[in-house]
């Protein structure tokens, strides 16, 4: 092994928690053999016991490669870009005086009642008050620059921390739950290198060439009517479409309860869905249908019949994944009957006619554990099986562990909900980083473009115009469609249109001229602004967004 190659590994064998070290051979010695190829970009660790084992943790550091960007003197004027776990944890470029909101540092009780621990990755990993960390994809830029790239995403999450006060970086793999039998060889991290942040874009662009995903410019029911949705307001607002729509989605309320997916609610559309179907595809629009088929809330009909389909945690209760609706809870995916049912009710719809399921709060697949697998591992076996399920159909990820979603789903939600006024309500400000926020969403629209037809399609949320129902202000607003149409592949509104004068159908044509034809050349971000370099028709623009304030600047 080469000597700036540091590692700790932590396993069970015969019961017993043992840890394996570089700095100490002795600890592995007859015990398991460590494979590393490091060619000075290409970074991999295989192991191979020699009995049965079940992973702990892995991590590496003091690597040479890393040494660079902890600088102190560089430091300061140094931007980190960490990943958040899922569709809605806040990312963006960090400066090392930032801190990371600790949804544990929360009462106790309180994170209990409202599980807010489980929408994040606070339920396994340890937030550190010196710390900073991402996911699968990590940038230093500045005077020193680095670039990493998991490739091992399919078996482990990759999760890069960085000490805030000392620049050192941690490299750890999430491999927990992985259980290897004697003499198999198993991938503990595998990851590219560089510190040239432009060679590091290259080869990610080498990695995941581009898709030429379809846009997407339609229009969901939830952000004007949430779960108040009924046919004459639905039928109201298709009919005011224009020809330049090409998706009419009916979001969350048309199901009577969540995980009661066949059951329709009388109440709200006593036509049931077939006649809704026909008249979007009669008006020449994809129809879409949003559904959270891995999870149903505690007052389902399911979960009170089949308390078996229901993954249990150590305590034999069912686990919780959150407190929307009535709570939430995880169906047990290695259960056949339940993999049947979720294919029963998306096949259901996608013979009905459904072109379009966006697929929600898909994060539950990863927070139960399941036996022998890591969490990356029971969500690519999650995701797999929608994909398999819907075929042909177009999936619209959200929720989402974004990794295990590249090229899997066609579109992908990656930032948190949009919400109607900038920062959402004083309180949630405190709560888990997963929070609905337009302020957060704009910053993960930006820092998460790269991504943009090469892993999925981005979905940035939606823009909103209307002066109804909306606490956004209007320079807000002019923001949110502008960013919304320069970096994202989806666009999709909850107006009535019908309902719109002259400036504000003047402004829909701006943003479909941007959404349709304009470049982003470039955007730089001081910690505060965003200047984005684009163009349309050869003509060059500076665009600078006020990230505290929400407008243009």
């Amino acid at each position: 092994m080469s000597e700036s190659f540091n590692f700790n590994l932590t396993f069970i064998s015969g019961g017993e928690l043992k840890t394996a070290s570089s700095r100490d051979p002795e600890s592995y010695a007859g015990i398991m053999s460590f494979e590393t190829a490091d060619d000075g970009f290409r970074h991999k660790v295989t192991v191979r016991p020699e009995n049965d084992v079940c992973l702990v943790s892995y991590y590496e550091y003091d690597n040479g490669f890393a040494k660079g960007i902890g600088d102190m003197k560089a430091l300061k004027d140094s931007f980190f870009f960490m990943n958040g776990y899922q569709s809605w944890t806040d990312t963006k470029e960090f400066r090392t005086c930032e801190k990371e909101r600790d949804v544990m540092k929360l009462p106790r009780k309180l994170v209990d009642m409202f599980s807010f621990d489980k929408y994040g990755d606070a339920f396994f990993y340890k937030y550190g008050k010196d710390y900073l960390h991402g996911y699968d994809t990590f940038y230093a830029k500045g005077p020193r620059e680095l670039f990493i790239q998991n490739l091992n995403y399919k078996n482990a999450y990759l999760i890069f921390e960085l000490n805030r006060k000392t620049g050192a970086l941690t490299v750890k793999s999430d491999v927990e739950g992985a259980e290897i039998a004697a003499g198999d060889v198993f991938t503990l991290c595998e990851y590219f290198y560089t510190s040239d942040l432009k060679k590091g874009f290259e080869a990610f662009s080498e990695l995941f060439p581009k898709r030429g995903v379809k846009k997407i410019f339609g229009y969901t029911s939830w952000y004007n009517y949430y779960q108040n949705i009924d046919e004459k307001t639905l039928l109201r607002d298709l009919d005011a479409l224009d020809s330049r729509f090409n998706l009419f989605q009916l979001d969350d309320g048309y199901q009577t309860k969540i995980g009661d997916w066949l059951s329709v609610d009388p109440a709200k559309l006593p036509g049931g869905l077939e006649q809704i179907v026909k008249k979007i595809h009669d008006k020449g629009y994809m129809a879409g249908l949003w559904m959270a088929p891995l999870v149903a809330e505690k007052e389902s009909r399911l979960f009170a019949d089949h308390p078996d389909w229901f993954k249990k945690d150590k305590n034999g209760d069912p686990v919780r994944c959150g407190a929307n609706w009535t709570g939430f809870y995880a169906l047990d995916l290695e259960n056949e009957e339940v993999r049947e049912y979720i294919k029963k009710c998306l096949r259901h719809y996608a013979d009905m006619g459904f072109d379009f399921f966006k697929l929600d709060f898909l994060y539950a697949a990863s927070v139960p554990s399941y036996k022998g697998k890591t969490r990356s591992q029971a969500a690519e076996f999650a995701y797999d099986f929608l994909r398999e399920v819907l075929g042909d159909r177009l999936i619209l990820g959200c929720g989402a562990t974004l990794y295990n979603a590249a090229c899997k789903f066609d579109y992908m939600r990656i930032g948190p909900d949009v919400s109607l006024e900038f920062d959402d309500v004083f309180y949630m400000r405190i709560m888990h980083r997963e929070r609905i926020s337009t302020k957060v969403t704009l910053k993960n629209t930006v820092f998460r473009s790269f991504m943009n037809d090469r892993l999925f399609g981005n979905d940035p949320d939606v823009f909103l115009l209307r002066d109804e129902n909306i606490k956004l202000s209007p320079e807000n607003r002019k923001a949110l469609s502008l960013i919304n149409a320069l970096f994202g592949n989806v666009m999709m509104t909850s107006d009535d249109i019908g309902l719109y004068d002259e400036e504000k159908k003047q402004r829909l044509d701006e943003v479909l001229t941007l959404f349709n034809n304009a470049n982003v050349d470039s955007y730089r971000y001081d910690g505060r602004f965003i200047d984005v370099d684009y163009s349309v028709g050869g003509k060059s623009t500076v665009l600078r967004y006020d990230t505290e304030k929400g407008v243009l600047i």
